[in-house]
């Protein structure tokens, strides 16, 4: 027996005197408590009856029961199941759809003309592309509300930008309902399509089209039989990436659909959690299943796909399409287009934050940025004044939250994402390398409202942590994890096993080696792993809306705060500053380090 215990600890020492092996070990048992435990918990709190509920089930608080899926899924009275369930269910998908489509279009013809043409401006409109992205979805459904809201409008009490200044009354189910909001997060998602799809046009052999071309084929043959079949993967995985987003989003259908009572799965979600939390819990189960599906059909979609080869040995060179005069007429109204979904939203901000009465254009101020909260003739002049945004200290303190928060969730994920990313291409044909990597990506998979809502049933049901700093800062970490990770990954399978081994036989402590030799070389794509995390947190509110009990607190909730009581101008001005701040941050660091979000972009 002590033989045997000897060998095993000998094995044990052997075992984690790898680095690697250490590493990976931690991050199995870390992800064990910061993932899986939090989903059993949801689970569980879906058959609970909670202390809101003893009345409605006729159970005990505590005890178990399926009353809470059943209610929700086969009640008929007052259509209490299609209201609340099936029609928000419908609602989900049906968005979800739209903003897949037009984040394709947008993104796939934005990626052809840029990879496979010579237009006019590439590097400007690429630039251009990735600012939907940086910015916060719900800012962009602001910016549709700025512009096509109009008093013929239910909810709506002045005038947009094109009622006011042109005239022009859209209907309600151009300012408010599915369309809206299913366009709002294709544009936003837009750049997943562009750089997923552009990466594979860049890529592809020029042989290909050439010898199409020597054979007389038209060049629209040449894109359906060709260009389209070739980048089909890319096209199936952000559709399938905006899909999962979209039926997850929960800021944008507020802004855009609560005034024509237009509710999705996450706007039930969150009314369950005030009555009926065991209802709410089980959509929450219900849309992490949606988000597995999605990732499971995905891949199984493209490993029974057959193989088409896109880069070969034998020619590097790009096949451009010749525009001949039509280059510069594209470029024009590719630029236009890439302008109104970029800089006419930062536009709109600005202008609506200037305006002392909503909808009077001619009424410019600058009262809610720097004006006195104690001026009494502001106090007469606007409703619940509260002083202008540089100038209010709640403002400050939730903007200096949400900074903070942001740094601390961007090192921690930022850095284990790092050493994940070391352990799993060290330790890559191992199954506890396989195992740490699919556990590291679940929280990618799971909508961020029912990870948030999975952390809330984890912490009350503990009894700590819930509504404090440390646990807003836990869950952003983990959520965002898996995009440093990604970009860790990526960064280690590029690095030649021989650089370290050189480090490793002068004696070099391993530290050093990720200090003074690792990370140095791919700097830009590891600090590309710090950067999104940081600018993900920043503009999120999905993740933490159940977490948080002050709607002070951060500045993404004071901003829901201020659309809820119908603060235009506040939230214009609020909505600016974080996209500044942003947009200001992913400048500094890409100055600085080459990195940039756009080496990150396909995270949740």
């Amino acid at each position: 027996m002590n033989k045997i215990f000897k060998k095993s600890l000998n094995r044990s020492k052997s075992f984690f005197s790898e680095p690697a092996n250490f590493i990976l070990t931690i991050f199995l048992c870390i992800f064990l408590v910061t993932t899986i435990l939090p989903l059993v918990s949801i689970i569980l709190e879906s058959f609970t009856v909670h202390k809101q509920e003893t009345l409605f089930y006729g159970k005990p608080t505590g005890s178990l029961t399926t009353l809470g899926w059943s209610s929700l899924l086969f009640t008929g009275n007052y259509d209490y199941s299609i209201k609340y369930f099936y029609k928000p269910l419908g609602n989900s998908l049906l968005i979800a759809l739209i903003a897949s489509f037009v984040a394709i279009l947008i993104g796939g013809v934005f990626a052809w003309f840029i990879c496979r043409t010579n237009v006019k401006w590439k590097k400007v409109v690429s630039a251009l592309l990735i600012f939907p992205y940086i910015m916060p979805s719900w800012t962009i459904a602001l910016c549709w509300k700025n512009i096509f809201a109009n008093t013929n409008v239910p909810s709506i009490g002045a005038n947009g930008f094109l009622a006011s200044v042109f005239g022009i009354y859209a209907p309600t189910w151009l300012v408010f309902g599915a369309l809206p909001i299913g366009i709002t997060l294709g544009i936003h998602y837009a750049p997943f399509a562009y750089i997923l799809i552009g990466g594979i046009l860049k890529n592809m052999d020029a042989n290909l089209e050439e010898a199409a071309t020597i054979l007389k084929t038209s060049r629209a043959r040449i894109l359906t039989k060709i260009t389209l079949p070739i980048v089909a993967p890319a096209m199936l995985n952000t559709f399938l990436l905006v899909f999962a987003s979209s039926i997850s989003a929960y800021a944008v259908p507020v802004f855009l659909g609560t005034a024509v009572d237009f509710n999705t799965l996450t706007t039930s979600m969150k009314y369950f959690n005030g009555n009926k939390p065991a209802q709410g819990f089980a959509i929450g189960i219900l849309l992490v299943c949606l988000g597995l599906i999605v990732m499971t059909v995905n891949n199984l979609l493209t490993s029974k796909r057959k193989s088409y080869t896109t880069v070969t040995g034998k020619s590097g060179q790009v096949s451009y399409v010749d525009l001949k005069k039509g280059k510069y007429p594209i470029a024009i109204l590719g630029m236009i287009v890439v302008l109104l979904i970029s800089i006419i939203p930062i536009c709109s901000f600005a202008l609506e934050s200037l305006l002392s009465t909503p909808g009077d254009y001619s009424s410019i101020s600058l009262d809610f940025w720097i004006g006195d909260a104690n001026d009494s003739v502001l106090a007469n002049k606007y409703y619940n004044w509260e002083g202008g945004i540089l100038r209010n200290v709640t403002v400050w303190k939730s903007l200096g939250n949400s900074l903070l928060l942001s740094t601390v969730c961007s090192v921690i994920a930022g850095t284990c994402g790092l050493l994940l990313g070391y352990g799993i291409v060290k330790k890559k044909h191992s199954k506890l390398s396989k195992t740490v990597n699919t556990l590291s990506f679940i929280p990618y998979l799971i909508p961020s409202m029912a990870f948030g809502m999975a952390y809330m049933a984890f912490s009350v049901k503990a009894g700590i942590l819930y509504g404090s700093f440390l646990l807003l800062a836990i869950v952003g970490s983990v959520k965002y994890m898996p995009f440093a990770t990604k970009s860790s990954t990526g960064a280690m399978m590029q690095l030649s096993g021989e650089i370290e081994e050189a480090a490793i036989l002068t004696g070099t402590p391993w530290w050093k080696r990720m200090t003074r030799v690792i990370f140095p070389i791919q700097k830009s794509s590891f600090l590309s792993g710090y950067l999104l995390p940081f600018i993900s947190c920043m503009r999120e509110l999905s993740l933490f809306v159940f977490l948080i009990i002050d709607s002070n607190f951060i500045v993404t909730t004071l901003l829901m705060y201020y659309n809820e009581k119908g603060y235009d101008q506040y939230g214009n001005a609020l909505n600016l500053l974080i996209v500044i701040i942003v947009l200001l941050v992913n400048f500094i660091i890409n100055k600085l380090t080459g990195a940039s979000i756009d080496k990150g972009v396909g995270g949740n």
